[in-house]
């Protein structure tokens, strides 16, 4: 009985042991297959967006063709690193005086090409060429998919050239209701490349931001340090009430190249009760301007773009949006100067794009 015992003993330990052996090895094959199905974190990929637009413009009976490609490229470099640049390639073709088909120059240049270095949530440091941060409508609003109207505003060509040099940005939390942006530059005159070249200033920007109510406040500063040294300052507003589909915005600018301020609002006609399908896709827009001309001659205000007169206007207009990425446009306006009052009209058509360089599900 007692070697009875101890083979029966022998035969439970040993029957013990290969379970146990087998458990541990059907654990580790499903750890293995857990591990193999588990997707691996996406990694960034580059990515080419951008807008292209076709767009009628009749200026005092001036009529004008305009055609852009406004390609945007997207590089990141890691987690922390980003390549960033635009190009604009620009049309504008008009019938000459004497008659026959419509002709002019093609415009190409760079807007930026910048490499960003993501220091922390609240810091980003720049380098290279980039947007100046003065007001908002030049950095945030320029694309023709994103602006309401298709004329620029008049005071938009005050102190908004591209700078080259380098700019820290970046923003953080104040409280529960309330969020500052920030962005600091300085810029060379010349980067070494043709075509390029930016003149030498300094400034900042500081928007608060209130979640609650969804309103910015802001302002802007510009110090030329060449020639005359001159200081210019601007204010910008933008508010989306959560109650209804309104965006209003403004900026103010005062320079010596010139002074003035515009508004404008869009409202989204999703709210009406009738031709709903057709409504949901319109969005009515308005805007008033003025501009006061500034200290410089008429010669360099007409190459920056400025009228050569102090300058009220008021503009209606209406978008269209057909599907997801493209809108029709069209819009009136009235301008009343002492070098004379004229209509402008504007129709066209923008399109908005965007291509993934790459695979885009997990590497």
């Amino acid at each position: 009985m007692g070697h009875m015992g101890q083979r029966t003993g022998f035969v439970r330990c040993r029957r013990t042991a290969l379970f146990c052996a087998a458990c541990a090895f059907l654990l580790l094959f499903s750890l293995k297959r857990v591990e193999a199905q588990t997707p691996e974190p996406e990694k960034p990929i580059p990515i080419l967006s951008g807008s292209i637009g076709a767009f009628g413009f009749v200026t005092g009976g001036r009529n004008v063709i305009d055609t852009q490609i406004n390609p945007v490229l997207l590089v990141p470099l890691g987690e922390r690193w980003l390549i960033e640049a635009r190009a604009e390639f620009e049309g504008e073709f008009q019938r000459p005086p004497e008659g026959g088909p419509y002709q002019g120059p093609v415009d190409k240049h760079l807007d930026y090409a910048q490499l960003d270095y993501i220091v922390n949530p609240y810091l980003t440091v720049t380098a290279g060429r980039f947007l100046t941060p003065f007001g908002i409508f030049n950095e945030r609003l320029y694309p023709v998919w994103i602006r309401f109207l298709q004329p620029d505003p008049l005071t938009l060509p005050i102190n908004t050239a591209p700078s080259d040099g380098a700019m820290l940005r970046g923003g953080f939390t104040v409280n529960a209701h309330a969020n500052i942006n920030y962005a600091a530059y300085v810029s060379a005159t010349s980067i070494g490349v043709e075509s390029v070249d930016s003149e030498r200033h300094g400034g900042g920007r500081m928007g608060l931001f209130f979640p609650g109510i969804r309103l910015e406040v802001g302002g802007s500063f510009q110090h030329t340090l060449q020639d005359d040294r001159k200081n210019a300052f601007g204010f910008h507003a933008s508010w989306q009430p959560t109650k209804l589909p309104l965006s209003v915005r403004s900026e103010m600018v005062r320079s010596f190249e010139g002074s003035g301020y515009w508004a404008e609002g869009a409202y989204q006609l999703s709210h009406v009760h009738f031709w709903q399908k057709a409504m949901r896709h319109t969005q009515l827009v308005g805007r008033a301007q003025q501009f006061f001309v500034g200290e410089i001659n008429p010669d360099l205000a007409a190459d920056l773009g400025l009228p050569l007169a102090n300058t009220r206007m008021g503009e209606l207009g209406v978008n269209y949006f057909l599907r997801d990425g493209l809108k029709a446009i069209a819009s009136y306006g009235r301008g009343f100067s002492p070098a004379g009052n004229f209509n402008q009209w504007s129709y066209g058509i923008a399109y908005r794009f965007l291509i993934p360089l790459g695979p885009t599900g997990a590497q």
